[in-house]
């Protein structure tokens, strides 16, 4: 077969002239191509708002939610009606997991709106957590109450807005849209779980589930769980002994669940 003779009946085929006008059209498609293909990549390319991937990582039906009041999720421009001359303690609501990165917003924009005479404090309630994992215990911050944050400030229309527009903001925590302050048997509870000594201890385990010993006589028996007492932080194992059940009292730190 003759590889060239293809080649050669194409050469010699006629092809029509290009003129001007033509080539004018074909180069101004193709310009326009590139321009799409273009703006397809950077669109493509954008980084996603932080606010929106905020509004997207945990569904609303996860918050955890507060039983005495409910959260301000209305429109942002609805200031409340009933200001205040002392300062307070308020919770505004943001979403489980972005507590320390809406602190970290809203003291940027106390200092850069100059709002440091009306908004002295932001805090997230913490505690500390001993917890049990593959057999060794660690020593863990946990915050208190998930999804909110405490900001201490003097309730007015211009620090209503800073810190309601904060990213990561949803709302504040009161009735409508009027914030509702903590009394101060609330805040007391508060720093008193805060400055604990002693950390406390996270149960993985309920009753009724199967527990591994990890520590003490009974060492790597396994048994059944059958009581738990978190004031004396004391939970009640059955354990098959010589063929029998027998309750064993242990410390939460010498059991993990099984």
């Amino acid at each position: 077969m003759d590889v060239q003779e293809p080649l050669e009946q194409f050469e010699s085929e006629p092809q029509e002239p290009v003129t001007p006008q033509a080539e004018e059209s074909q180069a101004l498609s193709v310009d326009s191509a590139r321009q799409e293909e273009t703006a397809q990549e950077t669109e493509t390319a954008q980084p996603v708002e932080e606010e929106a991937v905020m509004d997207s990582a945990t569904p609303e039906s996860e918050v955890v939610s507060t039983p005495r009041l409910e959260v301000d999720s209305t429109s942002r421009g609805e200031a409340p009606t009933q200001t205040s001359t002392e300062p307070a303690w308020y919770v505004i609501h943001c979403y489980s997991g972005y507590e320390n990165k809406v602190r970290h917003n809203l003291e940027q924009r106390i200092e850069t709106m100059g709002m440091k005479d009306k908004i002295f404090d932001v805090v997230i309630p913490t505690q500390d957590e001993i917890e049990v994992r593959d057999g060794k215990r660690r020593t863990v911050e946990r915050h208190i109450f998930p999804g909110y944050v405490l900001v201490n400030l003097i309730l007015s229309e211009e620090s209503w807005y800073v810190v309601r527009n904060t990213p990561g903001v949803t709302g504040f925590v009161g009735m409508g849209n009027q914030p509702t302050p903590l009394r101060s048997e609330e805040v007391s509870q508060i720093v008193k779980r805060m400055e604990a000594d002693a950390p406390t201890v996270k149960v993985s385990f309920k009753v009724g589930e199967r527990v591994r010993i990890i520590d003490g006589p009974f060492n790597d028996f396994r048994g059944t769980v059958s009581e738990i007492d978190v004031e004396r932080t004391k939970v009640r194992v059955m354990v098959s002994f010589f063929g029998r059940e027998t309750p064993v009292e242990l410390d939460f730190l010498q059991v993990e669940k099984s």
